[in-house]
């Protein structure tokens, strides 16, 4: 989930919706008129709070995912797996499949974003460190889709088609082409030979909700999950697009993760700096892939609320695409794009 949505009253779909949830019964006594935005993602699921007369669920969420456009059974099916890893996600308590519609437990409205600050911090990454671990720890084969080489690459495709063409207007030369291919080949490598695990794909800062009763993260948008690299979900969480914590921090934090991860029996590298690496070039996909998609959220949906977020996203590109030779091509290529020249520095 995300940013909140626009007045929905003009939408055909909010009558639908309000006479699914009308029809539900007495059980559960839903007030149609209830029915309020509680937020929307970067797809075309919303999610609407409403009233009821239930008594364990005075509030509940009616997730709204369209059927020509979005299918409800990936979420059923993930929070089953994820519940049974033993973390706090939505009950899912009454659905239409055909409709497009799901009334969830509600997990509140206040996400680890509005409450991560320098004295909280700490306390709500180690939950959401032991969370991860739970999930990662319970990985079954075969039950979510792989994360192979042909999604990967189809992500880190978004870079070039929506960033760089459409937001930068610009147009590569062959030989930029292949220098990227050089860089996206050597990153799919690493990606690829990782330990693989149950992977969320946007486990950060607003989609894990702080809870009233403390059992946190409760955790939302993981409909999309796979069985993946082991680091992807650590550089989501500490190296949000959203939120920026220094380097320092990061990796105390990335230590502690690994520490426990091991501990717990996953079989995450001995050696923290092949770990790191590994940690880092995961993340150069992850933010490659999210330069594209936030470009192409703003000139094919018009969503321009994440703009103000690729900053944040190309000063991580940039930061470990510097560190390492493999991958300083793409560096020269940011710089031929920005028309920028950089100092010679160190790199690895």
């Amino acid at each position: 989930m995300a940013a909140l949505i626009h007045d929905p009253t003009s939408d055909p779909r909010i009558a639908q919706l309000k006479s699914w949830v009308a029809g539900l019964g007495a059980a559960w006594s839903i007030d149609p008129d209830s029915c309020a935005p509680a937020s929307a993602d970067a797809s075309f699921r919303r999610y609407f709070r409403v009233r009821t007369g239930h008594a364990a669920h005075p509030t509940a969420i009616v997730m709204d995912a369209p059927p020509a456009h979005e299918d409800c059974r990936p979420f059923i099916h993930v929070a089953g797996l994820f519940g049974e890893a033993g973390v706090t996600v939505p009950t899912v308590l009454a659905q239409d499949l055909t409709q497009g519609f799901l009334l969830l437990a509600d997990l509140g409205s206040q996400t680890y974003l509005s409450k991560l600050d320098a004295s909280s911090a700490r306390g709500l990454y180690d939950d959401a460190a032991a969370a991860l671990v739970r999930i990662q720890l319970a990985t079954r084969p075969g039950t979510l889709p792989a994360y192979d080489r042909a999604l990967l690459q189809r992500e880190l495709d978004l870079f070039p088609e929506w960033y760089v063409g459409r937001h930068l207007g610009a147009t590569l030369t062959g030989a930029q082409q292949a220098d990227l291919r050089e860089v996206f080949d050597a990153v799919l490598a690493n990606n690829l030979a990782q330990p693989q695990v149950y992977v969320h794909r946007d486990y950060h800062s607003r989609n894990l909700m702080v809870l009233d009763d403390g059992a946190n993260p409760g955790i939302l948008d993981f409909q999309d999950a796979v069985i993946g690299p082991a680091t992807y979900d650590a550089v989501s969480l500490w190296r949000d697009a959203y939120i920026e914590w220094d380097e320092e921090q990061q990796l105390d934090w990335l230590i502690r993760y690994w520490e426990r991860a091991r501990k717990a029996g996953l079989p995450l590298t001995a050696d923290f700096g092949d770990f790191y690496r590994d940690f880092e070039w995961m993340g150069l996909q992850r933010h490659l892939k999210v330069l594209g998609i936030f470009a192409r959220l703003y000139h094919r949906d018009g969503k321009d609320g994440y703009l103000a977020n690729l900053p944040l996203v190309l000063k991580y590109t940039r930061n470990v695409a510097g560190r390492y030779t493999e991958l300083r091509k793409l560096v020269r290529l940011l710089d031929a794009l920005e028309g920028t020249e950089r100092p010679a520095g160190f790199t690895f």
